[in-house]
C-alpha cells in the first residue's frame, strides 16, 4: 500500500477515516474511537441522522420513499428508511452514540413495514435479499433480529443459497440476493447470535460463491454477469467480486484460493496513483451525494475497501478489530 493512497483515505470524511486507521494502520484502539465517535457528528453521518424525521422514517417511507406512485412504473430509490439504516451502518456510526441511539430507537418504536402483517421494521419482512439488509441492520443496531434468522432460514434454496424472487426451493439462487442474506448472519452471529442452523446456512451460502469462483456459472464456467467484476458503492441490494471478498475477510480467517481470481482481477484495477476507481454509480433519487460516486472517478470507499481485502489476502493482519457488519433475480446457475 501506497503512502500516497492512505494520505488520501486519511484526508477524507471520518466515515472513511476511521475505517482506514482500524483496517490498515497501527493505530491505537483510542485513536480509532476517537476518530469513530466523529461519524454521528461530522461529514456524511451526521447529515444522514439529520436527514431523519420524528417519526422514525427517512423521506417519508421504509423500502421506498413516502413520494413515490405505487400505481405507477417505478425502480429503485435509496432515500428511505431501509436503505438509510444501511448506509449508517456503511458509514460506521457507533451504535452507542446519543444521535445513533436516538434514530434507531425511533426506527424500533415507530417505523413498520408497509405490507403483509405489517410487522415492526428489525422484524423483517418477506423477501429474503430485503431481510438480510435488515437483519444486518438490526444486528448492528443492537436490535435483535431472531425472528428474520427465522425467515431467511425457511426461504433457502436447494442450491445452498437465497433468491427474492423464488418460485420453489429448486430455483436457482441469485448472488445479489445471497450476499445480502450473508452478510446479515454474518452480523447476526457477530453481535452473539447462537443457532448451529443458521451458521451452517450461512457457510452453505458462502460455498455457494466460493464454487462459482464469485463471479462464474458452475455449470458453463461463464461469467454470470460482467458488472459483477465492476467494484461499486453504496452497495445497496447488488452484489460485485469487492463485496463478496470483502464478506469473506471478516467471515474467514483462512483464504480460500476460489478467490484468486477475484482478488487478481480486483489488484489489475489498480491506478497508478494507488487509488481504485467507481466503476458502477446505482442510479436512484439520494439524500445527498457523497464524494467519489461518479462512475470512473477514483473513491476513496471503493480504494479502502480494495486495500483492506488485499491486506487479508496478501496475509497482513490490522492490529484492531475487524469490523462488526459492514434484490434481484440473477441465476448463478
Amino acid at each position: 500500500m501506497s503512502d500516497d493512497a492512505l494520505q488520501h483515505l486519511l484526508a477524507g470524511d471520518p466515515a472513511v477515516r476511521w475505517q482506514a486507521l482500524r483496517d490498515l494502520t497501527d493505530a491505537s484502539a483510542e485513536q480509532v474511537a476517537a476518530e469513530r465517535a466523529r461519524v454521528a457528528t461530522e461529514g456524511w453521518g451526521a447529515r444522514l441522522l439529520a436527514e431523519q424525521a420524528e417519526d422514525g422514517l427517512w423521506d417519508g417511507g421504509v423500502y421506498r420513499p413516502g413520494w413515490v406512485d405505487e400505481s405507477r412504473p417505478f425502480f429503485d430509490a435509496w432515500s428511505a428508511t431501509h436503505f438509510s439504516l444501511e448506509l449508517l451502518r456503511d458509514l460506521g456510526a457507533d451504535p452507542s452514540s446519543e444521535p445513533v441511539r436516538v434514530a434507531v430507537e425511533r426506527v424500533r418504536d415507530g417505523v413498520r413495514w408497509d405490507k403483509g402483517d405489517v410487522p415492526p421494521y428489525f422484524d423483517g419482512e418477506t423477501e429474503p435479499c430485503v431481510n438480510g439488509t435488515a437483519l444486518a441492520s438490526a444486528a448492528y443496531f443492537g436490535q435483535g433480529g431472531d425472528a428474520i434468522v427465522a425467515k431467511l432460514l425457511g426461504r433457502r434454496l436447494d442450491d445452498g443459497g437465497w433468491n427474492c424472487w423464488a418460485e420453489g426451493p429448486a430455483t436457482p439462487s441469485s448472488f445479489h440476493s445471497t450476499i445480502c442474506v450473508l452478510e446479515g448472519l454474518l452480523a447476526w452471529e457477530e453481535a452473539g447470535g447462537v443457532s448451529a442452523e443458521a451458521h451452517a446456512a450461512r457457510l452453505a451460502g458462502e460455498e455457494h460463491l466460493l464454487e462459482r469462483h464469485l463471479l462464474r456459472r458452475r455449470s458453463t464456467g461463464a461469467v454470470i454477469d460482467p458488472r459483477f467484476a465492476m467494484p461499486a458503492f453504496p452497495t445497496r441490494w447488488y452484489y460485485d467480486v469487492l463485496r463478496a471478498l470483502d464478506h469473506l475477510r471478516r467471515a474467514r480467517t483462512q483464504r480460500d484460493e476460489r478467490c484468486a481470481e477475484a482478488v487478481e482481477l480486483l489488484r489489475a484495477k489498480r491506478l497508478p496513483s494507488g487509488l481504485w476507481r467507481m466503476e458502477q454509480h446505482r442510479m436512484g433519487p439520494v439524500l445527498f451525494e457523497m464524494e467519489g460516486e461518479e462512475e470512473g472517478a477514483p473513491s476513496r470507499w471503493i480504494t479502502l475497501r480494495a486495500l483492506r481485502v488485499l491486506r487479508w489476502w496478501d496475509g497482513q493482519t490490522a492490529s484492531s478489530s475487524q469490523d462488526a457488519a459492514p434484490a434481484s433475480s440473477a441465476s448463478s446457475a
